[in-house]
């Protein structure tokens, strides 16, 4: 079976048409303050407690570099789909993989969140197929945080280890892929192996709410324990430098990265609210469910490029919170105001 080339119409055209134009000229100057931003940064983590809020920054234009917290292993969660996608384009550039290569897919390689490949997949799913081009695999794991997708390629790839093997040989260290997402999103809910029938957040929330409170409540605090599937602010903005300056990929792959993390669907209150006007961002959210009034893990990484050509990599983790999804997407906006307010003028 095939899903509809209308369903990724505006997916694609969007990554392949560029950035946007027209913007407001004004530009960032001087040099990041960081005893400003520091300073700026206490009552930001003040206010996400009990949760922890870290902060990383690094200025192209001169290197510079701060992090609130630079050895701290925070929970990336669908961050992970930007080093997935890299990952994926450096295979098209070694000749490996096609673009238009067709990945098949099982009712086995379904998980669980907001995807269009589930919302398309027949009813039952079980003995069900599909067939999809690995860039539609590669603009809906990046642009919509599709996990069906992200599984899938991911799979083609050769699993978790080989995208971490890939970090590691770009010298891209403290990054780690261990779990495809169907496994990730089933034991932060103390749940069993995923099943197909789940693919659907209804279906998934009816069957981790039979899981007794106490046992849910202990694998969120365990996996916000667990160094599978983390970063720290460091090493996330190492791999958004060298994504950008093109250390990683071809520069027609770069590009097209760069444009699918710009055009992403996800985030538009976290970083990109928190922008000085006329600055765009390529960015990667990764956002964990909310279960029992904790939500795991909120997080928003990218590249900001300013009106005057200035860029400007950020990244943010806000790990065990009990906010309203407002409140905790409202910190990381204002986490953002705080970089730019910390240039000298």
């Amino acid at each position: 079976m095939r899903l509809a080339r209308r369903t990724l119409l505006t997916t694609l055209t969007a990554a392949l048409s560029g950035c946007g134009t027209g913007v407001d000229r004004r530009s960032v100057s001087g040099s990041l303050d960081t005893r400003r931003l520091a300073e700026g940064f206490a009552p930001l983590a003040a206010r996400a407690r009990p949760g922890i809020l870290n902060l990383g920054v690094l200025d192209f234009h001169d290197l510079t570099t701060w992090s609130a917290d630079p050895t701290g292993r925070y929970p990336m969660l669908s961050v992970f789909k930007a080093a997935l996608a890299a990952a994926a384009l450096e295979l098209v550039d070694a000749g490996g993989l096609s673009l238009s290569e067709r990945v098949h897919l099982t009712d086995a390689d379904l998980s669980v969140g907001d995807s269009r490949i589930n919302d398309a997949w027949p009813n039952p799913p079980e003995g069900r197929t599909m067939d999809l081009p690995a860039i539609d695999l590669i603009a809906l794991a990046v642009q919509v945080s599709d996990n069906t997708a992200a599984d899938a390629l991911m799979r083609r790839l050769g699993g978790p280890a080989a995208v971490t093997a890939w970090l590691r040989a770009k010298g891209v260290t403290d990054l780690r892929v261990d779990r495809f997402e169907r496994e990730v999103q089933v034991q932060v809910a103390g749940m069993d192996v995923f099943r197909p029938a789940w693919k659907n957040d209804d279906a998934f929330h009816a069957a981790r709410n039979t899981v007794p409170a106490p046992t849910r409540e202990a694998a969120m605090r365990a996996f916000l324990a667990d160094p599978r599937d983390t970063t720290t602010a460091p090493a996330a903005l190492d791999f958004l430098h060298k994504l950008a300056t093109g250390a990683l990929l071809s520069p027609a792959s770069t590009r097209l990265l760069l444009r699918l993390m710009t055009n992403t669907e996800t985030g538009a209150r976290r970083l990109k609210a928190g922008l000085p006007p006329g600055a765009r961002i390529a960015h990667k959210t990764g956002t964990a469910g909310t279960d029992l009034g904790l939500t795991p893990a909120t997080n928003d990484v990218g590249v900001v490029t300013l009106p005057g050509g200035r860029h400007v990599a950020i990244a943010a983790f806000l790990a065990g919170s009990v906010a309203t999804e407002a409140e905790r997407e409202a910190l990381i906006a204002d986490a953002a105001r705080l970089v730019f307010d910390s240039y000298t003028r």
